[in-house]
């Protein structure tokens, strides 16, 4: 099926911390590839979630510690400069930081959903020094609620496996393209605001 898969439950929790460091990576594709092989018979649903959320939540702490040790004043000169490879601006921080000062930890649970934002909340809550275990506790269960939705759809995929067999390949490719050149599209497209 896919070559990573061969790695087992280690091969899902190191692409799910690197999911989570490196934006552009799909969790999407990953639990759901994992949960179709779940759906075969070849490994166990909880498991799959749980190490997918051990991923998550280790990854998370990445940006959560830069948050925490840079501080706006260095933090602000990296976006800034590396903002176009980050995918991200200045002011998507600020507003992000605006926005985690009224909602703190319920928006930590809520961004686990969205893409790139799973990642990108991480670092104003940083910033705004959040407790390390209400920041886990709230990473931990948006995570987990993630990725039993997309074991689960993939698991429903694996069950209809002789159905959907021939189109694992070319949707996993064209789903990794499609990743790949919406990322290099916004940074070649990235132009500074203001």
């Amino acid at each position: 099926m896919v070559d990573w898969l061969d790695w087992g439950y280690f091969g899902v929790f190191l692409l799910m911390v690197l999911e989570n460091v490196i934006p552009p990576v799909p969790s999407e594709l990953i639990m759901s590839v994992a949960g179709i092989a779940a759906g075969q018979g070849k490994m166990d649903f909880a498991l799959l979630v749980l190490t997918g959320t051990a991923g998550c939540a280790i990854g998370n702490l990445f940006w959560w510690e830069i948050g925490r040790r840079f501080g706006y004043k260095r933090l602000e000169p990296l976006v800034r400069r590396w903002g176009r490879w980050l995918t991200l601006e200045w002011e998507d921080i600020e507003k992000l930081r605006h926005f985690f000062d009224r909602w703190g930890g319920i928006t930590v649970l809520v961004f686990r959903f969205m893409p790139i934002g799973r990642t990108v909340i991480s670092i104003p809550a940083g910033l705004m020094h959040m407790p390390l275990g209400r920041f886990l506790v709230y990473t931990t269960i948006g995570s987990a609620i993630w990725n039993t939705i997309l074991v689960g759809v993939g698991y429903w995929l694996g069950t209809n496996f002789e159905t959907v067999d021939h189109w694992i390949a070319p949707v996993s490719i064209a789903a990794i393209a499609a990743v790949a050149v919406l990322y290099l599209w916004r940074v070649f497209t990235w132009k500074p605001r203001g």
